[in-house]
């Protein structure tokens, strides 16, 4: 038996493994997992669909682990017939492709097809994307869908539509998959039970009918709610009469003041006034009836007109007033239908009836809808493997990009297509960066990034006329940091080509190029040179602004104090100013005599020797930008973003020129280099035929020209005695 055998590549640093077919992705379990790029990545920030990561990611915990990506893999791999379709990334996958020799692609392939012929394409022989992500438009005209809830729909029969609508409006209502309004199977049981308890009850109540409904179930249950309205006022209005029974002078407290009706008559007024509905229900007195006709408090007058024909005339008999025995009796007699009302059962199906109720319970009803329910759970398997097909579908198409940005990072490194995390290219002082993340905290992400030893810019972008914004970092790998600083603006375009407008926000700063490092010691010496001189010149400048408010001062005051003393001369100063002149006058001397003796090696030693002093200011800061440069990791920068790197993905100083363009003027282009605008710069030219001149001249004296010159004009001519000897030491003077 042969051994399949994997194949390793080497970029950034490390080994990566090769996903060359759709066995090798089939195989990702039995790769040792420390050979994985990463281990874990987030399931939104990527330009790779949110969708495809959300079923990748089966715990939900908003990132893709390496066991849910190796599921998701086998899954993929085992429903296709060719586990290479895998590495096409196409968006639509053909019905032929789905393996039916499998149970589980058998009922794919058989909910791909029910998908096409619920949206009209049943002749269609490939399924897409755009197929399956609505499921409102798959079940849209589906009688049943597998879901458990039947809708109206699901029957013709105009009975059966007629009590699911009432299931839905004594118990509520599901929304299918189609988003219709339906009953599950707990609602029609439900219903059936509330209905069966309803008519149990009234059952009990026909049972003693002479009791609970002395007038008719119809005019008792008037009768009872006539009661019920204005109970409460009528206990009211006999319990203040005991009370003035009892004291004669609690009677002007007990029917109000008067001052209280003045207060109301301020008011506009109307026959159920609010304001008197606390007003005792007619005027008190000891033992006094309660008129039914006249003298009732207005806004009760209706409730004490419905009592007296729904309740009194009925079971008292007609009557004028009502004494406190008559309201004991008519509550007697009302007594046995409130406590049967007490024990109610069903209250959610009274508004349908008793009768409409008995009849739904006689018919077949509740047969026929739970028939219905069961038919539509029979489609269960085939309806839930419509998301599967979903799954398939965008596995099909996404699932190889995922692992070429997880498991190895081919794209980032192979120079192509650009990885899932990689948001679009970032255009800012003369330079394109293309590794830009979105970030959705940078100050959290700049705490992990900072390890990565990239110069990382962090940039806050707007869309005009929008209210879209976003936050994206972008490492800069070439050129300088010299024009970069918070506040700088510059253009973002994403993946899709949008374009956004981006500034700095906040940078991490870390070598971003040797040529930069070597540079950097002399541009913070010009730096600090510039610095020192500004603050000289404002310190002179106020120097001299207080001397002219001073002088101003003495001159307009003239006369008017006295003159001033002549200032002395400071010692201290002359002798500070001596020893200033000795200084500068030992360092040119000292200067002239270094570079005389240089003049005597020649111009390839003035070269060497000026080399090596740049090298000797420089090459520490070079040192230590290569060994940063050398450290360069991706790993942290999508750390910060929720991603578990496995590996150290090194970012080298060659791979790091690719990721940031540096501008280059386009092949055969042409310079004009006349600027009318241009600076007068230092006069180059002239300075060095000058130095030649001199460098000549000196050599001249020197007498190294002698043996080529004509005698008239060789030094020793000219200089005689003076001429220099030939180790370039002037002669002494013969004393005269």
């Amino acid at each position: 038996m042969q051994i399949e055998r994997w194949t390793f590549f080497r970029a950034g640093g490390f080994d990566q493994v090769k996903l060359r077919s759709g066995a090798d992705l089939m195989r990702l379990g039995e790769l040792d997992q420390k050979l994985w790029v990463a281990l874990a990545c987030p399931t939104s920030g990527l330009e790779l669909d949110p969708r495809t990561l959300a079923l990748i990611d089966t715990d939900k915990d908003g990132r893709v682990r390496a066991p849910e990506l190796i599921a998701a893999v086998k899954f993929a791999g085992r429903n296709l017939k060719n586990p290479d379709d895998l590495l096409k990334g196409a968006a639509s996958l053909a019905l032929d492709a789905i393996n039916d020799a499998d149970p589980e692609g058998k009922t794919l392939l058989s909910a791909a097809r029910q998908i096409l012929l619920n949206i009209g394409k049943a002749d269609g022989t490939t399924i897409g994307l755009d197929d399956v992500v609505d499921p409102t438009r798959i079940f849209a005209t589906s009688a049943f869908n597998g879901d458990g809830v039947i809708t109206e729909l699901s029957t013709t029969d105009e009975e059966t539509r007629a009590v699911m609508t009432e299931v839905v409006t004594c118990e509520g209502g599901d929304p299918d998959r189609s988003g219709k309004t339906g009953v599950t199977l707990e609602r029609i049981d439900a219903f059936f039970a509330d209905a069966e308890a309803f008519s149990a009850w009234h059952a009990q109540g026909e049972a003693d009918a002479a009791n609970v409904f002395p007038l008719g179930v119809d005019a008792t249950i008037a009768a009872v709610a006539a009661v019920t309205a204005i109970r409460a006022k009528v206990n009211d209005y006999f319990t203040r009469c005991r009370l003035v029974a009892f004291d004669p002078r609690a009677g002007e407290v007990l029917n109000r003041k008067e001052e209280e009706y003045l207060a109301v008559a301020a008011q506009d007024l109307s026959m159920t006034a609010d304001e008197v509905a606390g007003f005792p229900l007619a005027q008190v007195a000891a033992e006094r009836p309660l008129s039914l006709t006249a003298s009732i408090n207005p806004a009760h007058a209706a409730a004490v007109a419905t009592l007296r024909t729904a309740a009194i005339a009925p079971l008292l008999g007609p009557r004028a007033q009502l004494t406190e025995a008559d309201w004991t009796a008519l509550l007697a007699k009302l007594a046995p239908h409130e406590a049967w009302k007490a024990g109610e059962a069903g209250a959610r199906v009274e508004g349908l009836g008793l009768p409409r109720v008995r009849a739904i319970l006689a018919s077949g009803a509740r047969a026929a809808l739970t028939a219905l329910v069961a038919q539509d759970k029979a489609l269960e398997a085939e309806a839930a493997s419509i998301e599967n097909v979903e799954r398939l579908v965008r596995y099909h198409r996404d699932l190889a990009l995922l692992c070429t940005n997880f498991v190895n990072f081919q794209d980032f490194y192979g120079g192509g297509e650009p990885a899932v995390f990689q948001a679009g290219t970032l255009y800012l002082d003369q330079r394109s960066c293309t590794l830009c993340l979105k970030v959705a905290d940078a100050g959290k992400h700049a705490a992990m990034a900072g390890l990565a030893g990239c110069y990382l810019a962090y940039c806050e972008c707007t869309r005009k006329g929008s209210d879209q914004k976003m936050t994206i970092v972008a490492a800069f790998t070439a050129g300088d940091s010299d024009n970069l600083m918070v506040g700088r603006n510059g253009i973002f375009y994403d993946r899709n080509g949008a374009d956004w407008d981006a500034t700095i926000i906040k940078i991490v700063e870390n070598p971003i190029s040797i040529r930069q490092a070597f540079w950097s010691p002399y541009k913070k010496f010009v730096r600090l040179l510039e610095e020192q001189v500004a603050k000289r010149a404002a310190a002179s400048d106020a120097a001299s602004n207080d001397v002219l408010s001073s002088t101003a001062t003495q001159t307009a005051h003239v006369g008017a104090a006295k003159p001033p003393e002549v200032k002395k001369i400071d010692v201290g100063t002359v002798a500070a100013l001596g020893v200033a002149v000795g200084a500068i006058g030992t360092f040119v001397t000292t200067l002239i005599g270094y570079a005389t003796g240089l003049f005597r090696f020649g111009p390839l030693a003035i070269l060497g020797a000026f080399i090596g002093i740049m090298l000797l200011i420089s090459l520490p800061s070079v040192v230590l930008a290569i060994l940063k440069l050398r450290k360069r990791n991706l790993g942290p920068i999508l750390d910060g973003n929720g991603w578990a790197v496995n590996a150290k993905a090194k970012i080298n100083i060659p791979f790091g020129a690719t990721l940031t363009g540096v501008a280059h003027l386009p092949p055969g282009a042409r310079r004009d280099l006349h600027d009318p605008y241009a600076e007068k710069g230092f006069p180059w030219k002239t300075a060095l035929a000058f130095a030649l001149l001199l460098f000549v001249a000196y050599r001249w004296y020197e007498g190294t020209f002698d043996r080529v010159l004509p005698k008239a004009v060789k030094s020793t001519t000219v200089f005689g005695d003076w001429a220099p000897t030939h180790d370039g030491a002037a002669p002494a003077a013969t004393p005269k």
